[in-house]
């Protein structure tokens, strides 16, 4: 059966074009052609820092949950982070969650391999046996300590032809702390987290990654220092690519309210480091958005900001905010948006699919509502955009020709 959108804006070879768009519903699930004038046709995003947890900690979140949440976000494509139990770090070990998207993902769902053994940073996994599987290697939720252990990994990486997606974290200079080290944590008696612990180890990656010549990711960037490092490493030809959140371009630590809602790791920083982030996504340094989403439990995200978990949602939300806090402001084009959550994750990691008629969002960009975490497909309540105004409603998201998520559906 063809559906219809008349007169469409169309996202094509980076430019918006008006056109009729046509698709071919697989399931048939409509009753007739559709008929909607002056909608917005991206190809599906693809957002490659996501915690689905399951398998281990499916009261959080769940391959159906999150992915149909993601759906929902106008994502036809995510990679789900390798913090879960059992930690992917061998194929026997991983098969839990391929059993888990294969049963019940409505969208492509693509899993981390571990880095080490349990994440521990002690061995290597066995990234053999996991490279046929997998879309990247990352220990995400905790940094590789031991630049020895890195370096090894990123080796056995290059020979595999696979990145390693880093979390850049030095546990030494942490000191206990949970929040930004900055004007909020000093005026309200909170821990800090500095910037040094998040930027030295991007120090010390890139190093490597240029010795060793393998493709190097770093995620969830969050200071000024971490722009101008990967900034650098481009000029000289280092194989490094980098992604931020959309609560770190939109948000800084002035923003911060006595809620774990505004509690994740890394945490949201200083004014001019949001500046400087943004500046990157503009010239290019910062290469795609992820959301980084990360659901707990109400509990788990309720006992404020000492002792909240760390991590945020957003998988929902992520277009309409920065589509409403970068391109209706003029920091930045509808097509760099579209860019940086579509086109450039897929090419980076190697994630196929996009094609516009089996791989698309359709948006109603005049939509303007308040974010309504009661709302949410994923089980995941915890955002510090509550309440916030967003601006552009998915419509229908399809993934490989069906349809995955339809407003009122």
């Amino acid at each position: 059966m063809k559906c219809i959108v008349k007169n469409a804006r169309v996202f094509e070879n980076g430019r918006m074009v008006v056109r009729d768009f046509s698709f071919a519903d697989a399931q048939g699930s409509r009753n007739g052609e559709v008929f909607l004038d002056s909608k917005y046709v991206f190809p599906g995003f693809a957002d490659v820092h996501v915690h689905f947890r399951e398998p281990g900690f499916s009261y959080k979140e769940t391959i159906a949950t999150g992915s149909r949440a993601a759906a929902r976000g106008g994502c036809t494509a995510v990679c789900t982070m390798p913090n879960l139990n059992p930690v992917p770090d061998s194929p026997a070990n991983l098969q839990p969650q391929l059993d888990a998207i294969h049963r019940d993902a409505v969208i492509r769902v693509l899993p981390y391999g571990a880095i080490s053994v349990g994440e521990k940073g002690e061995a290597l996994a066995d990234l053999e046996g996991l490279a046929p599987l997998v879309c990247a290697f990352s220990d995400d939720g905790r940094g590789v300590q031991d630049p020895g252990m890195m370096r090894e990994a990123m080796l056995r990486a290059k020979e595999l032809g696979k990145l390693i997606a880093a979390h850049c974290e030095d546990n030494s200079l942490l000191r206990g702390g949970y929040i930004h080290d900055g004007a909020y944590a000093r005026a309200h008696g909170h821990r800090g987290i500095c910037s040094e612990s998040e930027w030295k180890p991007i120090e010390r990656d890139l190093k490597l990654a240029a010795e060793t010549g393998c493709g190097y990711h770093v995620c969830h960037i969050s200071t000024k220092e971490s722009v101008q490092l990967i900034r650098d490493a481009k000029a000289s030809g280092v194989d490094v690519s980098c992604e931020t959140g959309p609560h770190y371009l939109l948000l800084d630590d002035s923003c911060m309210q006595e809620d774990g809602r505004f509690k994740m790791n890394p945490p949201l920083r200083d004014r001019t480091d949001r500046e400087a982030l943004i500046e990157g996504l503009r010239d290019g340094t910062i290469d795609m958005i992820a959301t980084d989403h990360a659901p707990h439990s109400a509990e788990e995200k309720g006992r404020g900001l000492e002792k909240s978990a760390m991590g945020v949602v957003g998988i929902e939300t992520a277009f309409a905010l920065l589509y409403a806090g970068l391109v209706q402001k003029g920091i930045l084009t509808l097509e760099a948006l579209i860019e940086r959550m579509s086109v450039s994750p897929r090419k980076r990691f190697q994630l196929g699919g996009g094609e516009l008629e089996r791989d698309f969002t359709l948006f109603d960009l005049d939509a303007r509502y308040a974010v309504d975490p009661a709302e949410f497909l994923s089980m995941g309540r915890s955002t510090p955009f509550a309440g916030a105004q967003a601006q552009g409603r998915c419509l229908m998201t399809v993934a490989d020709g069906r349809v995955a998520w339809m407003q009122n559906d």
